[in-house]
């Protein structure tokens, strides 16, 4: 059976495949009205989310289908203990397939161990977000018509954007791609993010502290939020907060045809002066997102009884522990997976290098 917990779960034969369905339902939408009449999508959403929700709830209704589940934890029987397996072999009974987020890290994961319907991550915690990657990719596709020779620019909160570490991620596998990291020191890009993804498959890529620099550079401007909270000295991002604010004089400086992009919602990081702007995509990538949820659902439902579609995320129990407190390793009975990746022995649940 396939899930989609991280984007390379998913071959670049499969992106291929997700974004020509999209495109197709783009182009030809009532083709697609009564495709999954009788099928049932569960939405488990155990942290808020406005856009995601909606998207996946939209989706499934524009197929034909019907959406049950709930928006909160406290009004489900999580409130009274049960875990997150036992929920996922409950919903097993009512749905065809589970889209869920989760404040804590691996929870899809977990979930995928027990379940006899297709799981997709609609975010957990801020390790990973890969229907936000794929709803970008197919943005990108449709704004510059390639995902192949790009330079992006990934600006703002780089440490905890699980939008940025999926891009990444999914990015890296395309060709000739360079990333340009935008972040004060405080919210850089995780070590093993650069370790196991760029360095790895040496991508090239660099670190600067401000837009202005590099925007000329750039194909792709990928914004996300400096999030105040996150900082131990207000000082610090006082100082940093306004070189990471996208502006209409900013927007000057960047080439003619290029794209940017936000996971949204956004505070101050992008002004209104830049709504209005041709390449201003980041409204656009909304409805991108439906589009390609849409697509996902048909998709995974297709390859739900394909023996070929492998899903292994592998790990062991090595007997080491996890040291992330929000990883589900911690907090909830599920079997201990490690694996040991140049050398460096991680929890494939949350990615974090083990103690």
């Amino acid at each position: 059976m396939k899930h989609l917990i991280d984007p390379t779960d998913l071959s670049i034969e499969e992106i291929a495949e997700i974004i020509a369905v999209a495109e197709d339902i783009i182009a030809n939408r009532d083709k697609y009205s009564d495709i999954c009449r009788g099928k049932k999508l569960a939405t488990l959403f155990y942290e808020p989310s406005t856009r995601t929700r909606l998207s996946f709830t939209a989706a499934m209704m524009e197929l034909g289908g019907n959406v049950l589940g709930f928006a909160d934890a406290k009004s489900s029987s999580v409130s009274k203990g049960e875990t997150v397996q036992d929920t996922v072999r409950v919903i097993n009974c009512f749905a065809d397939i589970i889209a869920m987020r989760h404040k804590v890290e691996g929870a899809p994961l977990a979930a995928t161990e027990v379940s006899r319907t297709p799981i997709i991550n609609a975010g957990d915690g801020s390790h990973s977000h890969p229907t936000q990657t794929m709803t970008d990719l197919l943005t990108i596709k449709r704004e510059l018509g390639t995902l192949n020779n790009l330079t992006i620019g990934l600006v703002g909160d780089l440490k905890y954007g699980r939008t940025v570490h999926s891009l990444i991620k999914a990015m890296s596998r395309y060709q000739n791609t360079k990333f340009i990291l935008i972040a004060p020191p405080e919210l850089a890009l995780p070590d093993y993010i650069k370790h196991d993804v760029c360095d790895r498959y040496s991508i090239p890529y660099r670190e600067v502290d401000n837009i202005e620099s590099v925007i000329g550079e750039v194909d792709v401007l990928y914004m996300t939020r400096v999030q105040q909270e996150r900082f131990t000295d207000l000082d610090e991002y006082e100082r940093v907060k306004d070189c990471f604010v996208l502006d209409a004089a900013k927007m000057r400086g960047a080439k003619e045809h290029m794209a940017v992009l936000h996971p949204l919602p956004r505070v101050n990081e992008i002004a209104i002066d830049v709504d209005n702007d041709s390449r201003a995509a980041y409204f656009r990538q909304v409805e991108n997102g439906k589009f390609v949820r849409m697509a996902l659902i048909l998709k995974l439902l297709e390859w739900q009884n394909d023996s070929e579609r492998k899903f292994d995320h592998g790990g062991s129990d090595l007997g080491c522990k996890c040291p992330n407190k929000l990883c589900i390793s911690n907090l909830e009975p599920v079997r201990k997976r490690f694996e040991s990746v140049d050398g460096i022995i991680r929890c494939v649940y949350c990615e974090s290098q083990a103690e």
